[in-house]
């Protein structure tokens, strides 16, 4: 057999999924796609954990998909909830402050701090535990082969030699220079913003003046990021000036008069704050997802947050084509669903760092003095509160009809009671679509949702808190179909009795060969109609 001969589809040279990248990203695939029994093989050059930090902040969208990927609770024993965001002058005079919630839409808190490595550690503790998933680390992938009629072929060299893997399918999670994205020819986007600053990490046990949240220092001569991430971890970011100024004096403003205590430098180092969207996603069944993908800059702490989310679209519709036979259709739609959301947030995170750091051009002093009058207008601090992740576009996924409406939204995840015991709501619906209802289901929706091979659930058989409820009224919905993910995929409006366009995705979903049950979804069976 020749390197361009694929081997037999059950040889060990062969893998459903090849997934290149063992970074948060990487990994939460691969739990992601073990959870619905897809096995896939994790190529990495390194041979362990990256030790130093990186991202330091996620959203509760984000704890949901952690949830979903089996670590919620080692998560939340390492990272810290954020109160928010505050804006402060030059003279650290606070002109804005941006709450969070300590219990978001998705049932976690809206911000979270955490440290990247104990984050990729627990990660990887779970892929170990997972006999569907593989991590080959101390790799060097070489080549990602064309996908044309057969497997794709993805070459690496390790101390033995040169090796092939044949996959049904290759997620690239190789990062910002990914030799994925050379691959399919895809070629950078650029979104107009780059600048150059110097991130410090620190560790000390010092009194650090700071709140339990994150300072944007709006300063146009030293525009400056400062968050507490830990116990005893913090971390500063200063637009560049001089790459040689001392860390102490940098930080100076933050510290005692006297700090000759215990001062760690953990990180200093300098990056490129960029913002860019690859041209294309995807090549057939080769993918782009986290920083290959797209690149924003840190302003709104969605870096890492997008390339989760990349995973988390993804993972559910390559199942349902590797395992149940969905058509090649459905994977179509991670690209039109996820980049048109990538793009919306970079430029949220670009428009929130000129606004912030006053850029460097002669507007800089005028956005300044908007940003501050801005900020005085009753109820807009609580507004720029909410949710930074907007709802998806309509697409085959997502049956829009108004203009604002359920449909593109994610569903909240209150704490539900099912089979005597208490769950979150996405623990007590398993993993497949769900037909939620706000009363008893009518025979014509019962109908449908066998047919389907869905369940249709009321909301009152959950017995949660009424957040579902009351979430279905302010929609004006008698009934919802959510997506695995969570989506709400088309809604039925209040005084109507069915879904419209139901040929249409069912077409898309249909499904060769009968799914394989989730061991989660026998906890609602009493419900099902």
């Amino acid at each position: 057999m020749t390197a361009d001969q694929p081997p037999p589809p059950h040889s060990a040279q062969h893998a459903p999924v090849v997934i290149i990248g063992a970074g948060p990203v990487g990994v939460t695939a691969a739990l992601l796609l073990a959870r619905r029994g897809v096995r896939s093989v994790v190529l990495e050059r390194h041979r362990d954990v990256y030790p130093l930090p990186r991202a330091v902040a996620t959203d509760d969208e984000v704890c949901r998909i952690l949830q979903a990927a089996g670590v919620e609770k080692e998560f939340a024993a390492i990272s810290r909830p954020a109160k928010g965001l505050r804006l402060l002058d030059a003279r650290h005079r606070v002109m804005a402050e941006f709450r969070r919630s300590q219990h978001g839409h998705h049932g976690y808190p809206q911000t979270s701090m955490f440290d990247q490595p104990e984050l990729e550690r627990l990660l990887r503790d779970a892929l170990a535990r997972r006999p569907e998933c593989e991590l080959r680390g101390g790799v060097e992938v070489t080549a990602v082969g064309p996908d044309t009629t057969g497997p794709v072929r993805v070459t690496y060299r390790d101390d033995d030699g040169e090796h092939h893997l044949w996959a049904q399918a290759v997620l690239g999670c190789d990062g910002a220079n990914s030799l994925t994205r050379d691959a399919i020819g895809a070629v950078w986007e650029d979104l107009r913003f780059e600048e150059h600053w110097t991130v410090i990490d620190v560790r000390t046990s010092l009194p650090v003046r700071c709140w339990e949240g994150v300072d944007q220092v709006c300063d146009p001569d030293r525009p400056a990021t400062f968050m507490r991430v830990g116990e005893d971890r913090y971390r500063w970011e200063f637009r560049l000036r001089d790459a040689d100024e001392p860390v102490r004096e940098l930080v100076a403003p933050w510290l005692p008069p006297s700090y000759d205590g215990d001062f760690e430098v953990v990180r200093k180092t300098q990056y490129t704050f960029r913002a860019r969207v690859a041209d294309r996603w995807h090549d057939r069944r080769i993918f782009l997802l986290g920083d290959a993908a797209h690149l924003t800059p840190p302003f709104i702490g969605q870096g890492l947050c997008s390339g989760l989310r990349d995973a988390y679209n993804l993972t559910w519709k390559l199942a349902r084509v590797l395992q149940q036979g969905a058509g090649e259709r459905l994977l179509e739609t991670y690209e039109s669903e996820r980049k048109p959301h990538a793009r919306h947030v970079i430029r949220l995170a670009v428009a929130m760092g000129w606004a912030m750091t006053g850029g460097q051009d002669g507007a800089a002093a005028l956005r300044r003095n908007l940003l501050a009058a801005a900020c005085r207008i009753p109820g807009l601090t609580e507004l720029a509160g909410r949710d930074l992740s907007p709802s998806l576009t309509a697409g085959p996924l997502v049956r829009r009809r108004a203009r604002r409406g359920l449909a593109g939204t994610h569903c909240p995840q209150p704490w539900v009671h099912a089979d005597g015991r208490r769950a979150r709501l996405d623990e007590v619906l398993g993993d497949d679509f769900t037909v939620l209802t706000a009363a008893d289901p009518w025979p014509s929706l019962t109908a449908l949702a066998h047919g389907l091979g869905v369940r249709a659930v009321p909301v009152a058989d959950l017995r949660d808190d009424g957040t579902l409820a009351a979430w279905l009224h302010a929609g004006r919905a008698d009934a919802v179909l959510l997506r695995p993910d969570r989506v709400v995929m088309d809604v039925v409006p209040a005084g109507r009795r069915d879904f419209t366009d139901t040929a249409a995705w069912a077409s898309l979903l249909h499904t060769t060969r009968s799914p394989h049950p989730s061991p989660q979804n026998s906890l609602l069976r009493s419900t099902t109609r």
